[in-house]
């Protein structure tokens, strides 16, 4: 299986974008990604979501598609609420979602048969890794603002309506597992 086959057996939401080049942005993107880590795209259905929580079972892609379908949902029921008070590039939204954790990817490397977090990650927080992955592949400013921002690094600017929803869907489906 080819890495854009694995990138779209991971990632079916990506066929939510309807806008082709940038939903082929967003694939490359990602087959960049895998490409240049440690870890493979089945890899991604078996690590935790985060080293930060002690015994976590959740997987990384479980976490990623609850973030995705999440923000989808609030999005959703916003338009349907607020309707023309507020507008929402849904295919913006859905890039940003399925993008905000790539550059995690770069933050790993197994010692010892362990995944634990490399120097670089040590150094480089997956927002900025995950803009400059963005950037590397001409994904739009509104993506790679989502990207940036969807975590604490993003709390000190202003977040687009796309951002603040993407935001509040990543801490939905983080926080109750810290401990």
């Amino acid at each position: 299986m080819s890495n854009k086959e694995n990138i779209l057996k991971i990632w079916p939401e990506i066929d939510w974008i309807r806008d082709k080049e940038l939903k082929d942005k967003v694939t490359v993107a990602w087959e960049w990604a895998i490409e240049n880590s440690v870890l493979s795209a089945d890899d991604l259905m078996e690590i935790p979501f985060s080293l930060l929580i002690k015994d976590c079972n959740v997987t990384f892609m479980n976490h990623k598609r609850t973030c995705v379908h999440l923000a989808v949902d609030i999005a959703n029921r916003m338009q349907e609420n607020f309707g023309d008070e507020i507008s929402i590039n849904m295919d913006i939204l859905v890039a940003g979602a399925i993008l905000i954790d790539v550059g995690k990817l770069l933050e790993y490397e197994i010692v010892d048969g362990k995944l634990t977090t490399s120097d670089f990650g040590s150094k480089v927080r997956h927002p900025f890794s995950g803009v400059a992955i963005a950037a590397r592949f001409d994904l739009p400013a509104d993506v790679q603002h989502i990207i940036g921002t969807h975590s604490k690094e993003g709390d000190l600017g202003k977040r687009t309506v796309e951002s603040i929803i993407v935001h509040h869907a990543d801490f939905v489906s983080f926080e109750p597992f810290k401990a």
